[in-house]
């Protein structure tokens, strides 16, 4: 299947993305809805999530993409491989995150990605990033005890800035006594992350357990 060419940065602001996602019904969508969730936001293409399901067949994976063409080719690659534990979803996540949670049994959600975000470099449209004080609450929320929340960028101010919101919630407890992570605790590499390290360049990147109430 020939990839889609779409836009690389989508302003999230915009009147077009403004209407919140409507969750489809899981039973529909899921073998095994009541498997543990995998949540990766801002999946692009999809192909982390698509690696992770296959390796992983008793977790439910779900990316949400704010492009919806890579959400179309990347929900096309999933009926043709017949995979019945991953979805995607087209939507802003900014607005979406608390009805889509909503729509699962809380202690569903295990464990979230959020790997590579837009940096969105000036200042005036650091609004626009996707790891906002409403994300980071939201997660608190939603997400079991002792779930993850993994974060990486190969812009150290964008990762620094994902890791204060995360560090400033009690909830939340961040492993590795404040340092980056040398290497991925996941089985899986994003496609960016390979790119970047190949050319020899730091990823930084760091996980947050959800402590126990």
């Amino acid at each position: 299947m020939p990839k889609v060419r779409v836009r690389q940065h989508v302003n999230p602001l915009s009147n077009k993305y403004q209407t919140p996602l409507s969750p489809p019904n899981w039973t529909d969508i899921y073998a095994q809805p009541t498997q543990p969730l995998h949540l990766d936001i801002g999946c692009a293409r999809g192909e982390f999530v698509l690696s992770m399901a296959q390796l992983q067949p008793h977790w439910n994976f779900l990316g949400v993409e704010i492009r919806q063409p890579l959400v179309e080719q990347a929900n096309a690659k999933v009926a043709q491989l017949g995979l019945s534990n991953l979805h995607y979803l087209f939507g802003n996540i900014n607005n979406s995150l608390m009805p889509l949670l909503d729509s699962f049994a809380l202690g569903r959600l295990q464990r979230v990605t959020i790997q590579f975000p837009d940096p969105w470099f000036k200042k005036r449209q650091a609004k626009r990033r996707v790891v906002q004080p409403e994300l980071v609450e939201t997660l608190a929320t939603y997400i079991t005890g002792g779930g993850v929340v993994f974060l990486q960028s190969d812009v150290e101010e964008v990762a620094v800035e994902m890791c204060d919101r995360f560090s400033s919630h009690p909830a939340f407890q961040r492993q590795g006594n404040d340092t980056w992570l040398s290497t991925n605790p996941l089985p899986i590499a994003t496609e960016r992350e390979l790119y970047t390290l190949s050319h020899g360049e730091p990823v930084y990147r760091a996980l947050f357990v959800r402590r126990q109430d």
